[in-house]
């Protein structure tokens, strides 16, 4: 059974030189010798290798953590009897050697100082220093035991291997090594390896770690990651005492847990020392985990010691979950978004964009097959409505950005407020870009270029993530954005980001992101915020508006403002979604036409509860007053006044968009006063809550935060300010009491046009 992945067969020319071209594909098992990209897919992993370091077997230098280890097997049975093949390399037989010794070597000591000595002698006794070969022999089987005994409960039979680095090296062995391995797994059964530490001989001199045929097995890292490339193994989970991979060591000022490793970031590394037990430290996992990344194998390194996640770390890593280091072969493209930070200072200069809008507009129609194809594929009406680029679309689009583009000559470094603190101390206030910008859209392909242009306008850095639905889409607008700012050298001012891990990766980037706008459904702006870690989150919860309709309401305004807000594009967040009827308007000419209406225009209607208790018939109750619908259904409900309208809309309502339609100036004040949302219309459709027909040219999105921009969030919402003071030599000190100089604090005139 095969999941099958729908792109579009069908090709759109960009430019007269390029033409790009999608097909039907269908995504077949991994073959090996191809890592996984993204830690989600590590679900498809079907032979899994797990590593046990001697730090996650013992609790101290010479006793085993029992209660880890029943964790780890009861996971690494689960996962065996869910279909999986699973191997364990294991540490530990040394420790285990060494616990058995010391009890013995005391016991009998104990017994020989007591016949001779006597007892009070017995606390002077010395255990000597134990030879590690002599410990594994005597530690193995009982390791191995422990294991049967734990498998058992779960009826997961074991075997045990032991190798050395020869085994490795001579042919025949290495086939035979296999081919044991290939037949255990096919009866069900769940190989234990070790190293033969008890005939273990020197490592052998090779090209280490270079190539895929070469290691040597100088640990239980090289040798995990020999035996995984060896099977052919999908996963190799490498558990250590540590939570993953740090670029320093951990506990070290500045030391950061690294989610994902590339091979190309081994210089920005700085290793500590070795493991507290045990052969190797984090140097040697990184090595063996890129020898395995390079031989098709997928790598993890993760904490197998700590308590509150123990008992399902590596479930965990086999769900896909953000769980240690993974290890990756595919890097985003662009100059890394860690870099970002660098291309604001050479920004294109607001006036050029006109430019790049010229660039833009001619090719933007070709990619408007790919998102309708899509939503004609969903068989979703509302998701067809966000993807299509209509030509409608289109012209809104190169309108706003022409407006946008001759607007935006004003914006960043414009003086807004200029104050003569003092004689020669004088203060300007001046707008600035935020920064980089993280925005999260859903559907709509565009809002790419409608993001970009703000972003570029304002002076801003951008990273991009659309819609998995118009993927084909964004790519294609992202790639034509690109061609446009490369006229000017910052192609890399605006990224895209390709999958929903990189998001979750880049709202911990505190440091790196200045602002993250969710555009999409309210439960994406949850997520969002649930992820963003000390990043600012704008955005609105739901598009919820409300239009009402006053008892002095005019019925042709009714009518035509009702269809517009609801039926003009429902799948928009400015869209109509409950409509508030005054109680003395029912059963009249106005309520009957804009019934009338709804039907003729095929929108479902759902009944508020004190509508329905008006009806002699019973339509589709509505289960909810806080609901966006998105598409051609709409609740009605009835009020007893303005003020009952206003207190419904404060209840149920999102803080979006409301409107009353009404020919009382003094109620229509008191409503546009009293209603507290974003926008407050009066006789006027909701549709108009847009950047575009406000006039900001584009927007990035409706806020309905209370603070910083509000309503669509335009060029002026992605600025912030700063102060500047230009000053003699004055200190603070010189205004004191004692001091010769007073405060004046005078505005001064800013001349029109004024830039810092």
């Amino acid at each position: 059974v095969f999941a099958c992945h729908l792109e579009l067969g069908c090709q759109m020319s960009v430019q007269p030189h390029l033409t790009l071209t999608y097909f039907f594909a269908v995504s077949l098992p991994r073959p090996h010798g191809k890592s996984f990209a993204h830690r989600s897919e590590l679900k498809q992993a079907k032979r899994i290798v797990v590593k046990l370091g001697s730090a996650v077997v013992t609790r101290d230098e010479c006793g085993l953590a029992l209660g880890r280890l029943a964790s780890i097997v009861e996971q690494v049975a689960m996962l065996q009897n869910q279909g999986r093949e699973m191997m364990i390399v294991t540490s530990g037989a040394v420790a285990f050697g060494k616990q058995r010794l010391r009890h013995e070597i005391l016991l009998s000591q104990s017994v020989r100082q007591a016949l001779h000595s006597g007892q009070n002698q017995l606390k002077d006794m010395s255990v000597p220093v134990f030879e590690a070969r002599a410990c594994a022999a005597a530690g193995q089987s009982g390791l191995m035991a422990l294991y049967e005994a734990m498998f058992t409960q779960y009826s997961t039979c074991t075997a045990q291997i032991l190798v050395t680095n020869l085994d490795f090296h001579d042919e025949q062995k290495r086939r035979n090594l296999n081919s044991t391995l290939h037949e255990l797994l096919r009866m069900n059964i769940v190989p234990i390896i070790n190293t033969n530490d008890a005939v273990v001989a020197p490592t052998v001199p090779n090209s280490d770690l270079q190539g895929v045929n070469v290691i040597s097995i100088k640990d239980n890292d090289s040798l995990a990651a020999r035996l995984a490339v060896e099977m052919k193994a999908d996963l190799l989970i490498a558990l250590s005492d540590v939570e993953g991979l740090y670029n320093s060591p951990p506990g070290t000022d500045n030391a950061k847990l690294i989610d994902i490793f590339y091979p190309g970031d081994q210089q920005s590394i700085t290793y500590g020392t070795k493991s507290r037990v045990g052969l190797g430290g984090m140097e040697a996992k990184v090595k063996a985990a890129l020898w395995a990344l390079q031989g098709g194998t997928s790598v993890v390194i993760a904490n197998g010691t700590h308590p509150k996640v123990t008992g399902h770390v590596i479930t965990d890593i086999v769900e896909g979950k953000k769980v240690g280091t993974f290890f990756s072969e595919v890097k985003p493209a662009g100059t890394g978004y860690c870099h970002m930070e660098r291309i604001l200072n050479c920004c294109i200069p607001v006036f050029m964009f006109g430019t790049c809008i010229d660039t833009f507009r001619p090719n933007c129609g070709a990619a408007d097959r790919d998102g309708s194809a899509c939503g004609q594929d969903s068989g979703f009406p509302p998701l067809i409505n966000r993807l299509s680029l209509s030509t409608a679309k289109l012209n809104s689009l190169a309108i706003g950005l022409r407006q946008l583009a001759v607007s935006s000559g004003d914006s960043v470094g414009r003086v807004l407020r200029r104050t003569r603190v003092a004689n020669n101390l004088e203060l300007e206030q001046i707008t600035v870009p935020i920064g980089v910008l993280l925005v999260i859209f859903e559907s709509r392909p565009d809002c790419l270029p409608q993001v970009s242009a703000l972003a570029i306008a304002s002076g801003n850095a951008l990273l991009l993530k659309g819609g998995k639905e118009a993927s084909n889409t964004n790519k294609i607008l992202h790639h034509l954005t690109q061609e446009a700012l490369s006229i000017h050298g910052v192609a890399d001012a605006i990224q895209l980001v390709s999958t929903r891990e990189e998001v979750e990766d880049l709202c911990r980037l505190d440091k790196m992101i200045d602002l993250i706008i969710p555009r999409g459904s309210s439960e994406l702006v949850r997520d969002i915020q649930r992820a963003a870690k000390g990043i600012p989150v704008l955005g609105h919860s739901e598009g919820i508006c409300h239009v009402y309709i006053d008892s002095e309401a005019s019925i042709d305004k009714a009518v035509n403002i009702v269809r517009d807000s609801k039926c003009d594009y429902p799948a928009a967040c400015n869209a109509m979604e409950t409509l508030l009827i005054h109680r003395d308007l029912l059963r009249t000419p106005l309520f009957d036409q804009i019934i009338d209406m709804l039907r003729t225009e095929h929108v479902k209607i759902h009944a508020g509860p004190q509508f329905a208790s008006y009806l002699t018939f019973s339509p589709s109750e509505v289960k909810s007053l806080r609901t966006e619908y998105g598409d051609l259904e709409c609740c009605i409900e009835v009020v007893d006044s303005m003020q009952d309208a206003v207190d419904h809309i404060h209840k149920y309502g999102s803080a979006h968009t409301d409107v009353i339609i009404t020919e009382n100036e003094e109620t229509a004040e008191q409503f546009l006063q009293q209603v507290d949302s974003a926008c407050v219309f009066w006789n006027s459709s909701s549709r108009f809550a847009d950047g575009y027909r406000f006039g900001l040219g584009a927007e990035v999105g409706i806020s309905t935060a209370r603070i910083h921009a509000r309503g669509p969030v335009g060029l002026e919402g992605l600025l912030t300010t700063k102060w500047v003071l230009r000053g003699d030599g004055q200190t603070v000190a010189d205004f004191s009491e004692q001091g010769s100089m007073k405060y004046l604090h005078e505005n001064i005139p800013i001349p029109h046009g004024s830039f810092n």
